[in-house]
This record gives structure tokens, C-alpha cells and sequence, in this order.
């Protein structure tokens, strides 16, 4: 099934500074803050929201539709979407830009110091829905420029395109009455735990008047699993003990694309969240937010043996 992706494509450069932060910043200094961190290991990954959840929805057997734009530097990020055969025709590449880049560095307390440059990012508005390939029946708009992410709502909303609405990191962009606009055109909505308490404190609304306002509310609680608040009930979705917790960049991602899988067959919440939850538990265990592996096949197995119970019919 073919699922539009409203979001930012990024490389995320991350850096190992082998000692503590703390013993390099002097606290009675930092109103003139000046450091340096040699940081020998060094990696790059793909990553972005929306290349991130494209990434599982693939390995899923869907079809992604990434609507986003990039920069100059966005050969080898185009190379390793054809690699995976993932279309590209919904990516404007502007050349006076960058790709959306991230630099994280981390120290040995798992500290971080992070900048992200948007690039690209800020031009998402320059791509449409009416744009993009034709054949979406399903969307999600997630973090990106601020005037893409509005536009891309409205867009999907106009078009009649059921779809969840993510603002994720974007969320500090929008001040309460501009989520109030947001969410009402919006099918469903995900947010973590904490993003959850910021839209309550932006809207005035209580949790049970949001969950209100959509179809679906969806809020994920880390290592206790995630709610799902849907015709009047919580589904209480538990989480899957990883086999390892290695790195959780991307883990929301990964579960955004189980949800998705699910929303496009039908599937009854426990269900759908139950795939996110064992998507967002294979990508933890992995480096990097585009590295765990799976099949159609092998995903099947994996969800009947954390549930004890049969992969839902579509």
C-alpha cells in the first residue's frame, strides 16, 4: 500500500568524546564558554523523520511516498533510497542548500551536546501533496519546516487523505491555538509522553478533550510501552523487551511505521500498536536509525512469538 511521508530528511553525523563533559567546563565560566572535544570515533548515519519511518515501512512491504526536501549534498542519501527501492519522485533537491544535518557529540555519562542546521528543510513548504505521486491512501506529517508541516496538514486534510499527525521536535514551533488548528484537520495523532504534557499546557485541553478531537490518540511512554486513547478506551500497549539497548535515535520512527501498517489494513488498536511497539524494540537494539533488520516474513514470526497470538488478517 502506498503511505505519503510528510517530514525531514537529515544526516546525522555523531561524534564519541571519550571522557565527561564535566571535566572540561568550568562552571563558573560559562557565561564565556569557549571548548573544544577531540572526538576520534566518528559516524554517519541517514536519518530525518521521515527517511527513518520510510526506511521500516518498507522493510514492512508497503510503499513509501516521501514528500521532503534536500539539499546539494543528497547523492548518497538518493543512492541508498534506490538501493532499497524507495521512491524519490516527491524529494525536491534544492542546490543553493544543504540536506538537514545533525552533530551530536556524546561523552562517557551518555551526556550530549547536539546542533542541528534545518538546510533544506526550511524550504518543505516548496513540495505539495497535490505533487505527489497520486496513489496515497494514508499520510503522516512529522517534523520538518514549520510552514511545510501547516501546509502539509491542510493539504492532506483538503485532499481527503486520512492521516496522523507527529509534530514530534517540531512541537516548540506552535503556540496552542496553532495545534488546536493542526490536530482538528488531523485523523490521528502520536506524540511521547512528554510532548503529550506540552500540548495540554499549550491548549488548555485535558487528556481525554484531545484525545477527543481525533480519531486516534496515540502516546508512547519508552520502556512502559504506549496508550492508544480511541473510541472512548485505552489500549494499554506494552512494550517488547529489546535483545539489546544499544541506541533509541529512530525508535519513535520505527514505531510510527508499525502504526501506519496497521491504520492501512484496518487492524483493531491492540494490534496495530503492538506491531509499533515490536518495531520501535528491533531498532533500539541497532545502531543508527536505519540499520535494524527484518522481512515481511520474519516480522510475522517475531510479533506471534512476543504476543502469543496470530499475525492479524489484513
Amino acid at each position: 500500500m502506498a503511505i505519503l511521508i510528510c517530514g525531514s530528511l537529515a544526516y546525522d553525523n555523531i561524534m564519541v568524546f571519550p571522557d565527561r563533559f564535566k571535566n572540561h567546563i568550568l562552571p563558573d565560566k560559562i557565561h564565556m564558554l569557549s571548548v573544544s572535544f577531540l572526538v576520534p570515533e566518528m559516524r554517519r548515519e541517514f536519518g530525518g523523520c521521515a527517511g527513518n519511518t520510510a526506511y521500516s515501512v518498507k522493510l514492512l512491504g508497503d510503499e513509501p511516498l516521501i514528500l521532503a526536501t534536500a539539499g546539494s549534498d543528497f547523492t548518497p542519501y538518493a543512492a541508498r533510497l534506490d538501493q532499497l527501492g524507495i521512491r524519490r519522485d516527491g524529494i525536491k533537491v534544492l542546490d543553493e542548500h544543504f540536506t538537514g544535518q545533525c552533530f551530536i557529540t556524546t561523552d562517557l555519562d551518555d551526556n550530549q551536546i547536539a546542533a542541528f542546521h534545518p538546510g533544506a528543510m526550511n524550504h518543505a513548504h516548496e513540495v505539495t501533496v497535490a505533487g505527489a505521486p497520486a496513489q496515497a491512501t494514508l499520510g503522516i506529517v512529522m517534523p520538518d519546516g514549520k510552514q511545510g508541516m501547516v501546509d502539509h496538514t491542510e493539504q492532506l486534510a483538503a485532499a481527503g487523505i486520512p492521516f496522523i499527525f507527529d509534530p514530534g521536535q517540531g512541537l516548540p514551533l506552535f503556540d496552542g491555538a496553532e495545534l488546536l488548528h493542526l490536530i482538528g484537520l488531523a485523523d490521528y495523532l502520536t506524540l511521547n509522553d512528554y510532548e503529550a504534557e506540552m500540548v495540554l499546557q499549550k491548549t488548555g485541553l485535558t487528556m481525554d478533550a484531545l484525545a477527543g478531537m481525533v480519531k486516534a490518540l496515540v502516546v508512547t511512554l519508552g520502556a512502559e510501552g504506549a496508550h492508544i486513547y480511541a473510541d472512548g478506551v485505552r489500549h494499554d500497549i506494552p512494550a517488547v523487551p529489546a535483545a539489546a539497548v544499544v541506541d533509541p535515535t529512530g525508535c519513535g520512527d520505527a514505531f510510527r511505521a508499525g502504526l501506519l501498517y496497521g491504520l492501512a489494513r484496518g487492524w483493531a488498536w491492540r494490534q496495530t500498536g503492538r506491531l509499533a511497539s515490536l518495531l520501535g524494540s528491533l531498532k533500539i537494539a541497532q545502531r543508527g536509525a536505519q540499520n535494524h533488520q527484518f522481512t515481511p516474513e520474519t516480522i510475522r514470526a517475531q510479533y506471534e512469538a512476543a504476543f502469543g497470538e496470530v499475525w492479524p488478517a489484513a
